[in-house]
């Protein structure tokens, strides 16, 4: 390429970062973000299951109804809501950053029990039907209902200015349902034209729909298809047409329900510890920008930049998007960080090697990107791979978990690749090859590129050490236990009438001094809500004393069992999701490497899920929605760091077709390890800055965290190589699919850095 062409490339890069980071700061500078309960507050809304004919709603019944007003939140776009069952026929709901609640009491409080009944001919009095009004004028008289609105499989608002005046609603059924339908619109069609038995009632609430009369061209006992859609016509406007659409995918209330309560609440961390959780994540930012600039000289001043830059194009998507920003959410957020700050030390490692090779700086800063891009593009892939199943099956805080990390994870592409190598032309040109942080390897890094790696010869060793933790960690929970949150386990609700406002905060310090950990505090005006985990009677009589003392004399007005937030089908998509996202991972690792180090990655990740899990039950940390979001995160790192790893056994067999393998992979983890011990600082600094001063739940994160980096860092070197060497020596050719030959880089020169 001549210097013309490529120095308009060069000048149009460095237009576009300067156009997308622009708008991202436009973006933050004017839109409001959306913060979750747990760090702004939002609406609290009591439902009050009513009886039914069958008599008063059990636990059963409330419990389903659950998961039918999660589904109508979701689709209301309420993001991470909280939904739990108080008391036996009560159902609590927390609707994170929701000031002006009108459409979701609206929404929650109806049954919308849709039916599907046949229409009786008006010359047939004697049989058997109730009388409804028909919304085309006059009654329509309906016989018994032939399936009930759980034979939807969707439904979905449209217009057809064409066929059909207004807004209409489209209907495809599923199972049964399917088969019903036909057989009902057959036997319609056997009614003559402009007969009322001709036609079909579609019922929500007792009240008819629409009531359509059967096509001229269905012959008798055909009917329609009900694989197909079926159109509910009617005078409604489109936000009609969407509320029901929205309705009747939600699917229909088990029992009928009324709104008893509905207050605005605070968030439930305190500001306390949401203010020193924000300056100890600052903090550990400032850290890690500093140890960047310390490993790596100006290159790690580009990275600082990088990073800032995607923390504002990150922030400004999901502003644009509506996201609600909560915990689990931030969760996503760190994961996508660690992989942005990992892809700028890929990038420098791989700009040390080429230097050391070629002595051209920038040759070296092409060949780094060039040779870094398969790794960070497979860390991507599988990344985006579990990022999009989460958002596609599960829900609650998983799905907000998918839907941060998929962002972050699109956004540190562009900063890595487009971003920083825009930042880094300049430095080339001006800045003299010292200055740059990418002139030599390192006293470390020379002193491994030396050693002849024996590491593998006997793999067994390691995998017998790694089985050993791995045992030792699945001890943790059944010797000691597991520490469940109130998302699993359900727990008490305490509500007290203060009198004046109370203030959380004291309350919150108070129950924790008396013992009482982890309990949620929530204030609305006078009223004020405590929420633990399960506890006896006395502890119930003790809080509600260290309450009244807190606040002057607080009197008690409410004392309930609450059931768990993550419903068991919450937990059941959780699973189905995480396990399709495992197995996905497996199958694009076998394709892209080979399938003996797609089995090789998938345990090791198993393991770091089991070893952290264990872990947290020795130390006595909780396990609760923020633990899930952090066992995530967990997963993403362990992947993360093996297919790096596997990257560079690839690219070493293709080189040295004839060396042993556990030799190559021995090569390969060492070569690999300053990338993963930088990479691994850089993320370090932050958490444990967050675990030394951050808020209770912060900290509790941060643990969890540390611990999986920490598990998942060393499981590549101590049970994902190893094991792919045995593998090999059962089924040899480990590597071998899809090389990419590249030149081997010249003997290191001895350099002196004093960061590995």
């Amino acid at each position: 390429m001549s210097r013309a062409p490529a120095r308009r490339g060069v000048l149009g890069m460095a237009v576009l970062c300067l156009l997308v980071v622009a708008a991202s700061v436009a973006v933050i500078l004017t839109t409001q973000p959306r913060l979750g309960l747990d760090l702004r507050g939002g609406t609290q809304i009591v439902l009050q299951a009513r009886d039914t004919p069958a008599g008063p709603p059990d636990a059963e019944a409330v419990d389903r109804a659950v998961e039918v007003l999660r589904k109508r939140v979701d689709a209301l776009g309420v993001a991470e809501p909280v939904l739990v069952r108080s008391g036996e026929d009560r159902i609590l709901v927390e609707l994170p950053d929701v000031q002006d609640p009108t459409e979701a009491v609206e929404v929650l409080g109806r049954t919308a029990q849709l039916t599907v009944h046949p229409v009786l001919s008006a010359g047939d009095p004697a049989a058997a039907g109730r009388t409804l009004p028909s919304p085309e004028g006059g009654d329509v008289r309906i016989g018994p209902a032939v399936f009930t609105g759980e034979g939807v499989a969707d439904a979905r608002a449209g217009t057809d200015a064409q066929s059909a005046p207004g807004a209409f609603v489209s209907l495809s059924f599923t199972g049964s349902a399917q088969r019903d339908w036909e057989t009902l619109t057959g036997q319609a069609a056997c009614a003559p034209l402009g007969d009322d038995a001709r036609r079909v009632a579609i019922v929500l609430d007792d009240r008819v729909l629409s009531a359509p009369p059967v096509n001229a061209t269905i012959g008798c006992g055909v009917g329609i298809p009900g694989g197909g859609d079926t159109r509910i016509t009617g005078q409604f406007t489109m936000d009609d047409a969407r509320e029901l659409a929205l309705l009747i995918r939600g699917g229909s209330l088990p029992v009928p329900v009324e709104i008893i309560e509905q207050r605005t609440v605070g968030p439930t961390l305190g500001e306390a510890a949401i203010d020193a959780s924000a300056r100890a994540a600052v903090i550990g930012i400032v850290l890690t920008g500093l140890f960047l600039l310390l490993a790596y000289r100006l290159s790690g001043l580009v990275a600082v930049v990088a990073l800032l830059g995607y923390g504002a194009i990150s922030a400004a998507v999901l502003l644009s998007l509506g996201a609600t920003v909560t915990l689990p959410g931030l969760a996503g957020f760190v994961l996508a960080i660690g992989m942005a700050v990992d892809a700028n030390v890929l990038v420098f490692e791989r700009a040390r090697e080429e230097y050391a090779a070629t002595g051209r700086l920038p040759r070296a800063v092409d060949g780094g990107f060039g040779g870094a891009l398969s790794a960070i593009t497979d860390a991507a892939v599988t990344t985006l791979l579990a990022a999009g199943l989460l958002v596609w099956l599960a829900s609650g805080p998983v799905r907000g978990f998918g839907v941060t990390l998929g962002i972050g994870v699109l956004v540190s592409l562009f900063t890595a690749l487009v971003l920083t190598r825009t930042l880094m032309r300049p430095m080339i040109a001006l800045a003299r090859p010292s200055w740059t942080g990418v002139d030599r390897l390192g006293r470390v890094r020379t002193a491994l590129t030396r050693w002849s790696p024996r590491l593998y010869r006997l793999p067994r060793r390691w995998l017998v050490a790694s089985g050993l933790l791995v045992l030792l960690a699945v001890l943790g929970p059944v010797l000691r236990g597991v520490d469940l949150g109130l998302e699993f386990t359900g727990g008490r609700l305490a509500e007290f009438q203060t009198g004046a406002p109370a203030d959380p905060e004291r309350v919150r310090g108070a129950l924790e001094a008396a013992g009482v950990d982890r309990a949620v505090v929530t204030a609305s005006g006078e009223n004020l809500a405590v929420r633990t985990g399960p506890v006896d009677q006395a502890t119930g009589d003790r809080i509600a004393a260290v309450v009244a003392e807190a606040t002057g004399g607080a009197e008690q007005v409410r004392d309930e069992l609450i059931g768990p937030s993550l419903g068991a089908e919450l937990r059941t998509k959780a699973l189905i999701a995480l396990a399709l996202a495992i197995a996905a991972q497996l199958v694009y690792l076998a394709v892209r490497f080979d399938w003996r180090l797609g089995v090789a990655t998938v345990v090791a990740l198993a393991a770091d899920v089991v070893v952290v899990f264990g872990l947290v039950a020795w130390l006595g940390g909780p396990v609760d929605g923020v633990f899930l979001a952090a066992l995530l995160t967990v997963i993403g790192y362990s992947v993360n760091d093996s297919v790096v790893v596997f990257d560079r056994v690839r690219e070493l067999r293709g080189r040295r077709p004839k060396d042993a393998f556990p030799d190559v992979a021995g090569a390969a983890v060492l070569q690999t390890l300053p990338r993963t011990v930088n990479t691994g600082i850089g993320v370090l600094c932050v958490l444990v800055v967050l675990l030394a001063f951050g808020g209770g739940a912060l900290a509790d994160f941060a643990l969890a965290l540390l611990l999986g980096l920490l598990v998942g860092t060393a499981s590549s070197v101590t049970l994902a190589a190893p094991l792919a060497v045995l593998i090999d020596a059962w089924s040899p050719g480990a590597g071998r699919s899809r090389v990419r030959r590249t030149a081997p880089p010249a003997r290191a020169r001895a350099g002196s850095g004093a960061v590995v």
